[in-house]
């Protein structure tokens, strides 16, 4: 029996699985191969049908961030030698994939990458980087050349709206810092930035036809610091960076209250007519515009006027939470009458779960943070009832700003400890009951009354915000809390190549990742 049983043992040995690669987020189908891998070294070639402009550009992603580690930066072209491994990558509308879905096929003898439409060419591309070593990362060259393991990829998002929120008002974060969030969001295919521009410590965006909302209100953060405030030109970067990486930026502007910065930049929207001492603490809920003050709406009307001009998504987000200083008509009436006015700009209406008891017309996007209370979800199913979609952020799995547990030195406790697996081990479909269909996705959102540095912004989301990319991206039934904590571990490497300083939890173990 023991020849057989040894038998048994190699042919089982010989025609397992390769491990699944350390790929966040898991593609919705991925099959690991036996034979040798793919090979780039600078000689390969990256090839694109013929005046494709965008896929050529796509390549060019490919091409920057290979070319830090072979010799020279591979080539782009319309046509490689006969014989000569390349990465091929295509875009073709009838290949079935929509708008962010993908194929990737590696073999020893070539990659080919197919999309339907560009981002999903960059979403593939994005993969077959997290194929690559860890070393391509570095910004320092490394002249070696890359392998890439035998896979076949079929891929697609679960969710449109995959997000993360960063708060510039408690704190201003430079232009350079949003663009370096940016870019750590496209490595895991998040595909919204939703920017907390104003609050009660700091306006954050200039507004031409209110320029005291900068020069007062930007002034001003948590703690008495410097503040500061994006001009126009550093929106129109910042936007146009995103979309390079195929993310929207969602502008929200907090409406009713939440709202001294402005109340001390604009005196005519205060009850009084008298401007706010500007506010640098930490409370919530002291502050609410004058609802009742025709000045109070043409301050709306000319702010979110400029938001429809400055961003060019589809969707304008106007807070509406933790008022308490309205009744509840004074707040349904303010409601109302700002979600026309976004209408009436062109635009979608959205607003944290507090509106959902106000009233909302068919369209709106309620951003649900307090799904674990029972008065609150039926106020959403409600809403959903009457046509409003969600975006889903529960405080208690996703809100990033609070601690990963007892010792962390930043963050708030306000929602609980917020560990890794708490951030991952959850199922958007269930968190309501509510239509499927209804929940266009996820965010993380990231708030900042502790966080004043992007290293600060780094420890906070990774590695919780890479598992948020996970829960938008990949299917339910292909998740477990196992298979992704063990390719967490192999991940950390990558994190640590880009420089990203994140926090090494221990629920996660980080040796998986062995040495780059």
């Amino acid at each position: 029996m023991r020849p057989l049983a040894l038998l048994v043992l190699a042919v089982t040995v010989a025609h397992a699985q390769p491990p699944t690669p350390a790929l966040i987020p898991l593609p919705a189908e991925v099959e690991t191969r036996d034979g040798p891998p793919f090979v780039m070294t600078d000689a390969t070639p990256l090839v694109v049908d013929p005046g494709d402009a965008e896929a050529r550009r796509v390549a060019g992603v490919l091409a920057a961030l290979v070319g830090n580690t072979v010799e020279t930066t591979p080539p782009i072209v319309e046509a490689a030698p006969a014989g000569v491994p390349a990465v091929r990558l295509r875009i073709d509308a009838a290949a079935g994939h929509g708008d962010e879905g993908y194929a990737l096929d590696v073999a020893s003898t070539g990659v080919d990458l197919v999309a339907s439409a560009p981002a999903g060419l960059f979403y593939g591309v994005q993969t077959l980087r997290q194929l690559l070593p860890a070393r391509v990362e570095y910004e320092a060259a490394l002249y070696a050349p890359l392998p890439v393991p035998a896979v076949r990829v079929v891929d697609r998002p679960r969710y449109e709206w995959r997000g993360m929120m960063l708060d510039v008002a408690r704190h201003f974060f430079e232009v350079e810092d949003v663009e370096r969030v940016i870019d750590l969001m496209a490595l895991h295919k998040l595909n919204r930035l939703h920017l907390h521009l104003s609050d009660d410590q700091g306006w954050r965006i200039e507004i031409p036809s209110r320029p005291a909302l900068a020069r007062v209100g930007g002034r001003t953060e948590v703690g008495g610091g410097p503040g500061g405030y994006y001009t126009v030109e550093d929106i129109a970067r910042i936007v146009q960076y995103a979309a390079e990486r195929f993310i929207t930026v969602v502008p929200e502007i907090d409406l009713p209250g939440h709202t001294n910065a402005a109340l001390a930049a604009i005196p005519e929207i205060n009850c009084d007519g008298r401007a706010r001492a500007p506010y640098t603490g930490t409370n919530v809920g002291f502050s609410t515009v004058c609802v009742e003050r025709e000045e109070t709406w043409a301050f709306v009307e000319d702010v979110v006027a400029s938001l429809a001009e400055q961003f060019p998504g589809e969707t304008i987000h106007l807070g509406g939470d933790e008022v308490e200083e309205l009744t509840a008509d004074q707040y349904a009436a303010f409601v109302t009458r700002a979600q026309a006015i976004v209408t009436a700009a062109g635009k979608r209406y959205a607003g944290w779960d507090d509106v959902a008891h106000a009233g909302l017309a068919p369209g709106a996007v309620i951003q649900v943070w307090r799904a674990q209370r029972a008065d609150v979800a039926r106020q959403v199913e409600a809403a959903v009832a009457n046509g409003a979609a969600l975006v889903l952020s529960p405080s208690d799995r996703i809100y990033i700003d609070m601690k990963y547990d007892e010792s962390t030195v930043l963050g708030l406790t306000w929602a609980g400890l917020n560990g890794v697996r708490d951030a991952y081990d959850w199922d958007p479909g269930v968190l309501l009951d509510v239509p499927e269909a209804a929940v266009l996705g996820v965010e993380a959102p990231l708030w900042a009354e502790t966080l004043s540095t992007i290293r600060d912004v780094e420890f906070m989301a990774f590695p919780r915000l890479a598992g948020v990319a996970e829960i938008g991206w990949t299917p339910q039934t292909a998740r477990s809390w196992g298979g992704y904590r063990a390719r967490l571990g192999a991940f950390g490497p990558r994190w640590t190549a880009l420089g990203v300083h994140h926090f090494r939890s221990p629920e996660v173990d980080w040796t998986l990742g062995g040495v780059e």
